[in-house]
């Protein structure tokens, strides 16, 4: 049976290297094994020939350029996805955000804007929500433009209704969406209170001032250079205690500022800066 030759590791770097020469995009730095596997799943998906044939393609066509941007950026994603952990933020963290006479928080590669949704439900039953902004931000232009419209299949629901149960929520999830066919839209309410805007955590800079930033499931595809550059903008967008949350295979520990972070409890991967004299 014919299978899809695979991308080499020095058609790999080439192809790195074009995506930064040619359209600007950044991938230098991020794990080998992940984009490598990601490269390879859209070569055999498209059906290339050769790699040459690839590589002259993403050249010339824009619109297959963004495809492939999206088809090597994309996170899987659910609301309340790790109940333990919205359950945690519910009973340890948002208390404590609730201090603040405003909130800030920065859903970092927001993807289709699940967790933004999630957070923003999780201050509504807070009664925060009218003092809180999101800034939800992700490098790939069309799920930051599905995940504004703020509508997901209701299939989908069934599972998301069941994660929030598991997170603590204590209402019927359906109050915050209406059905229309096979599309559930959630409150304007909600989204209301999310900006989603592109941002490269690798090449832009801070933008704001955050009591809690989450990152979850995104360093893992970066490597230790790339990781160590990240945390230093998360430590610049942090405010004093303010708190950052990480994906459950991501860690603060050896990174360049964890002695300004303590861990909140030893099985959580959320860290709160800490105050220290100058």
């Amino acid at each position: 049976m014919w299978q899809f030759p695979v991308i080499e590791d020095n058609d790999l770097e080439t192809l790195i290297n074009d995506l930064l020469e040619i359209h600007g995009y950044d991938f230098r730095n991020y794990s080998r094994a992940s984009i490598k596997r990601q490269v390879n799943r859209l070569f055999t998906r498209d059906k290339f020939p050769s790699f040459a044939e690839m590589r002259y393609r993403l050249k010339i066509d824009k619109t297959y350029l963004k495809r492939f941007v999206e088809g090597i950026t994309v996170n899987v994603t659910e609301m309340f996805r790790d109940a333990e952990f919205y359950r945690f933020l519910r009973t340890h963290i948002i208390p404590t955000l609730g201090t603040y006479p405003f909130i800030r928080i920065w859903v970092a590669g927001c993807s289709t804007g699940e967790e933004a949704y999630s957070l923003a439900i999780l201050l509504k039953e807070a009664n925060l929500l009218h003092k809180s902004l999101i800034y939800a931000t992700d490098l790939n232009p069309a799920v930051l433009e599905e995940a504004k419209q703020g509508i997901f299949n209701l299939k989908s629901m069934k599972l998301y209704s069941e994660n929030y149960i598991l997170a603590g929520g204590f209402q019927d999830f359906s109050i915050y969406y209406t059905a229309n066919y096979h599309h559930a839209i959630l409150n304007k309410e909600l989204s209301e209170k999310i900006i989603f805007s592109q941002h490269n955590l690798v090449s832009d800079g801070s933008f704001n001032e955050f009591q809690l930033i989450s990152c979850r499931n995104v360093l893992i595809y970066f490597n230790s250079y790339l990781q160590n550059q990240v945390f230093s903008l998360f430590d610049n967008s942090l405010a004093q205690l303010g708190y950052l949350a990480l994906g459950t295979k991501e860690t603060l520990l050896f990174s360049a500022i964890a002695k300004r972070y303590k861990q909140v409890a030893p099985d959580k991967k959320i860290w709160r800066k800490q105050v220290y004299e100058v």
